[in-house]
């Protein structure tokens, strides 16, 4: 059995020790791509003994189907990790015990992960643990091709493991913030592709059908995206916050669901009616708008 990891970065030092940790014991080999880190990301990934690579950012998903065409061909499992993610004791034990005994015919294997926020583990609000797919069989996964909310993708049967990875991001509440505006732009460009169609049909049932991923996504496109500007956000916001008991996970937990359940999604929701604003005062086609008001070329 013999596992690569696949870890994305770019000025990830204060996270990256931590995650090679965690995972070394069942790795053979880590690769990590890295876009030109400017802070000591290289230094710590050689003491781990690595192997680096280099190359200019385009988004997510072509990063990670790049990096799998780089793989040493004796790579029997890919195991996707992000930087500031980490495999609890409980995973890299059930990972080493059960993945040597898995049926030839299952090529893909659902990992549960949780958020920490601001130092607190978030329990509430009725979307962690997320199961996604992050292990998988060399030569029968791919992450799909979206600006946003990408998946790996499996061909064949697939299982899930019980315990738990953790995303816990060290990083301040203004880089949180911050990263999170960007994405708002990412995830508008795709509110507005479902209406407008200039990217082709965002198409779910490329998703395993009935998993957690693929049901979220069919209720984003084809609820969610069909409500009202603005409003959706408070729906969404309300039930996860009252419904599924979010107020019960802290001051941390609160702020969390408060910033990603609200705001995030309400902002996604300012920018999209933003565009469209634009489209008729300058009377702009879609990609023109997006290009002038959110600075996105497409």
């Amino acid at each position: 059995m013999k596992i690569t990891a696949i870890i994305l970065t770019r000025n990830e030092s204060i996270h990256l020790k931590r995650c090679l940790k965690s995972i070394q014991s069942i790795t053979d080999t880590i690769v990590v791509v890295d876009c030109f880190s400017t802070d000591n990301t290289l230094e710590i990934a050689q003491l781990f003994n690595a192997k680096v690579l280099q190359r200019e950012w385009t988004n997510h998903s072509d990063q990670f189907n790049w990096a799998l065409t780089q793989l040493p061909q004796e790579t029997e499992w890919v195991l996707r990790m992000d930087a500031d993610e980490y495999l609890t004791s409980e995973l890299t034990n059930e990972i080493a015990s059960k993945l040597p005994r898995l049926r030839q015919e299952i090529k893909g294997i659902y990992l549960k992960r949780r958020m920490m926020f601001q130092g607190k583990l978030i329990r509430h609000g009725g979307v962690f643990p997320a199961n996604i797919m992050r292990l998988f069989r060399f030569g029968y996964g791919q992450c799909e091709s979206r600006l946003m909310d990408e998946h790996i993708v499996v061909k064949g049967l697939t299982d899930s493991f019980s315990a738990e990875m953790i995303d816990d991001n060290l990083n301040s509440l203004s880089w949180w913030t911050d990263k999170h505006n960007k994405y708002s732009s990412l995830e508008a460009v795709e509110l507005l592709n479902q209406e407008f169609h200039f990217m082709g049909e965002n198409i779910s049932t490329e998703l395993e059908a009935g998993s957690q991923a693929s049901i979220k996504r069919w209720l984003k496109e084809k609820v969610y995206a069909r409500l009202p500007n603005g409003f959706r956000a408070f729906l969404y916001f309300s039930y996860r916050f009252i419904f599924r008991f979010g107020f019960l996970d802290g001051q941390q937990g609160v702020a969390f669901h408060i910033l990603q359940g609200f705001w995030y999604r309400y902002l996604v929701d300012l920018k999209v009616i933003e565009v469209k604003r634009y489209m008729i005062i300058h009377q702009s086609d879609v990609k023109s708008a997006i290009k002038a008001v959110l600075g996105i070329r497409l």
